[in-house]
């Protein structure tokens, strides 16, 4: 058997992982963590042969718990943000599964697993799987955004969505007269959606460029952005002007 803890903030992320371990016989799950400190003590008491871990947690980060644990067990790190990748393969992790992943892409990890229980870690292997997932993670990220409503999950697709905006350790996502709270940064939107069109207009705002109006200048510090929607945000003057400029406006 080998004994697993699932160490995750969200519980829905861990259902689904929980969920997907169902189809491995030989996986037992010996405790479900909320944060890195349950996990600490949890991998303590039960000495794991494997840790699902998210790296994005409140209180300690998955990296800043590995690094407090002499002898740590097999790492799968789950996490929704790719500019992790080469850290995670630094700190010897089995592997790095991006959410939202699938059931394939979860037995392809544990035959990873497999491999290195058994004593046999293929260091060519390991560096080929390595210079593979950086590869595409050079690629454009996933054209969706995950949250959950109501015991779903939604999936949000950035041409939806109007606007961002950053609530504490938490953001509201907009799509039209519908929000959506999810746990992220507006730093992490931002560099996961540039590339789909989002730009910051104020240092709590990202907006979709794709469904702006227009914008109205009203002095040297705050502005007015107008969605299609008839939706009107506050501005940064500054972060508007250099947007026009990058538009050749």
């Amino acid at each position: 058997m080998i004994k697993t803890v699932l160490i995750d903030d969200e519980p829905l992320a861990r259902s689904i992982v929980k969920e997907y371990l169902q189809s491995f016989p030989e996986i037992s799950i010996a405790q479900e963590c909320n944060d890195g400190f349950e996990g600490l003590k949890a991998i303590a008491q039960h000495k794991p042969d494997l840790v699902f871990l998210d790296i994005q947690m409140p209180k300690i980060n998955g990296f800043e718990m590995l690094e407090l644990i002499e002898q740590p067990p097999a790492v799968i790190f789950t996490t929704a943000f790719d500019e992790y990748a080469i850290k995670a393969f630094e700190s010897r992790a089995i592997d790095y599964l991006l959410k939202p992943f699938g059931e394939d892409r979860v037995a392809y990890a544990l035959e990873r697993v497999r491999t290195f229980l058994a004593g046999k870690p293929d260091r060519a292997a390991h560096q080929d799987h390595m210079s593979e997932f950086l590869r595409t993670t050079r690629e454009p990220p996933p054209s969706c955004l995950l949250v959950k409503r109501d015991g779903r999950v939604l999936v949000l697709r950035p041409r939806d969505i109007d606007w961002i905006e950053a609530v504490g350790d938490y953001v509201t996502v907009h799509v039209g007269t519908e929000s959506h709270l999810t746990r992220s940064t507006l730093s992490d939107m931002q560099k996961r959606l540039a590339v789909e069109g989002f730009v910051r207009v104020h240092r709590s705002r990202l907006v979709n460029l794709a469904h702006v109006r227009e914008f109205r200048p009203s002095s040297r510090s705050e502005s007015t952005i107008i969605l299609k929607n008839g939706a009107r945000l506050e501005a940064s003057y500054a972060l508007l002007k250099e947007i026009q400029e990058r538009l050749g406006a």
